[in-house]
């Protein structure tokens, strides 16, 4: 089985509110039709409940306490709250509202390539990223970003985005 971490802990300060909840809705609406058997969403300095515009319906949220670590700590926090069955992890961002479900297949097809798979665009690597559960233990507090990483083309997909002020937000067309 493999298990969906959504990474929401954030404290958006360049964005100037609370962005998780915005972009929330759009990344769950992507992700609930991967072939994920859990959906975990990790909070840290805002609080993330179910809404009017936002459902969390087959959605457990976790908060990581020590989110201010460096994001190691709110993805550790993610996998320690999957299921024992889960094999491996995919993990989104909440500021990447565009994630494009096709980047999810592409990268769970080399599931068995690599323990870190990652999706790039243009070259740079980005989301959706897939940890195998064999490298858990070794995530350090920047998250994975100095693992060895086996990158996925997506160039022909828009990249799932990291919006981090509000003018470089535009809603997705539904």
């Amino acid at each position: 089985m493999i298990g969906a971490i959504v990474l929401a802990a954030g404290a958006a300060s360049r964005f100037g509110s609370p962005k998780q909840l915005l972009f929330l809705p759009y990344v769950l609406e992507r992700l609930r039709g991967a072939p994920v058997g859990q959906i975990v969403v990790v909070a840290g300095a805002h609080a993330i409940e179910a809404s009017e515009t936002l459902s969390l319906d087959g959605v457990s949220v976790v908060t990581a306490t020590d989110w201010a670590v460096g994001p190691g700590a709110s993805l550790r926090c993610g996998l320690a709250a999957l299921s024992a069955e889960a094999e491996a992890a995919l993990v989104i961002l909440a500021d990447g509202p565009f994630l494009d479900p096709r980047a999810i297949d592409r990268v769970l097809a080399h599931r068995q390539d690599a323990p870190f798979i990652a999706a790039s665009y243009d070259g740079i690597r980005s989301h959706p990223a897939l940890l195998a559960r064999s490298i858990w233990d070794a995530i350090p507090n920047d998250g994975g970003r100095d693992l060895d990483v086996l990158l996925i083309p997506c160039e022909d997909l828009t990249p799932p985005g990291d919006i981090d002020t509000p003018d470089l937000w535009n809603p997705p067309e539904a």
